[in-house]
């Protein structure tokens, strides 16, 4: 008799009770096995690299590494293992630079269950996920060609040390490291920094790494190997 072997995972969030929830879900599914989590990107890195999961949930946004950084550095190593993207961030720049990094599926964290079973599956075979919530705003963007172009739009309008603000942001620098690098105060950064998000129409780090990516100012595996929640960029 062949037993089949049970998929082994990797639980990545920073969250304590939404990690749980997953936890309990997954491990309610026979052919599913939690091997190990990590609560921040270092310990993700380390934890994965360890153990090789088959596949690994992984939140965007995380202390000390982002996810996208922790898809990268795993990926060198180690391709065979799978990543889901679990997340609240949902716009077609958090899609595209995460599956430029490496990773096989994106789902909500407002999916239902039956559609986290359809990603691991789809995943598992090989296959690309998408929620179908997240792929109509992307799909949407194309379609209507208006994010090329509002990109472009956007992009042009900012200075060039708004661009030099911008790009020392997605390499993960917090702002008083911005100040001694351009050899400015550090309430120039923070007025460089809210007039990017004001003309961007982005509000976070995260974005604002993903559209420099997106964008051409910098390439992945240019992020240095700590990137800063934005509880943590002053």
């Amino acid at each position: 008799m062949v037993i089949k072997k049970k998929t082994q995972i990797v639980l990545v969030e920073d969250h304590e009770i939404v990690r749980q929830g997953f936890r309990a879900l997954l491990s309610s599914v026979p052919d599913m096995e939690i091997i190990g989590e990590a609560d921040n990107g270092i310990q993700a890195v380390r934890c994965i690299a360890e153990l090789k999961p088959d596949l690994v949930f992984l939140d965007l946004s995380l202390p000390k590494r982002n996810g996208i950084c922790v898809i990268e550095e795993i990926r060198k190593s180690n391709p065979f293992t799978k990543f889901i993207i679990l997340t609240a961030h949902n716009t077609d720049e958090h899609v595209h630079a995460c599956f430029h990094a490496g990773a096989s599926g994106f789902v909500s964290k407002s999916a239902c269950f039956n559609e986290i079973e359809m990603a691991i599956k789809s995943v598992l075979n090989g296959k690309t996920f998408i929620s179908p919530e997240v792929s109509s705003k992307v799909i949407d963007g194309y379609l209507d060609g208006k994010r090329k172009e509002c990109n472009s739009t956007r992009l042009s309008t900012l200075t060039k040390r708004e661009k030099e603000v911008l790009i020392l942001i997605a390499e993960g620098h917090k702002n008083k490291e911005i100040a001694d690098t351009l050899f400015i105060s550090l309430k120039t950064v923070e007025r460089h920094r809210a007039n990017l998000m004001k003309k961007l129409d982005i509000h976070n780090s995260s974005a604002l790494t993903s559209y420099a990516i997106q964008n051409k100012l910098i390439a992945p595996d240019n992020l240095t190997p700590l990137i800063y929640s934005d509880d943590d960029d002053v």
